[in-house]
């Protein structure tokens, strides 16, 4: 459960944008969109090695640039 304390004199704006925020770092809309479409485990792990080779490519070359 989010609880957002509203002190007095603020704005509502201001107290949303505080519970957007809140909420997004929670990543309930990222989990649901995760169980939405079943992905194997294979999957998901080859994914994650592509992009850390990726990442490791253009790391080595910023480094070189």
């Amino acid at each position: 459960m989010l609880i957002v304390t509203v002190k007095e004199g603020e704005s509502i704006e201001k107290a949303l944008k505080k519970f957007k925020k809140k909420f997004e770092k929670t990543g309930v809309v990222k989990q649901l969109r995760a169980r939405k479409n079943f992905e194997k485990p294979s999957v998901t792990y080859r994914q994650t090695r592509i992009k850390a080779v990726y990442k490791q490519k253009m790391q080595m070359g910023l480094a070189d640039a």
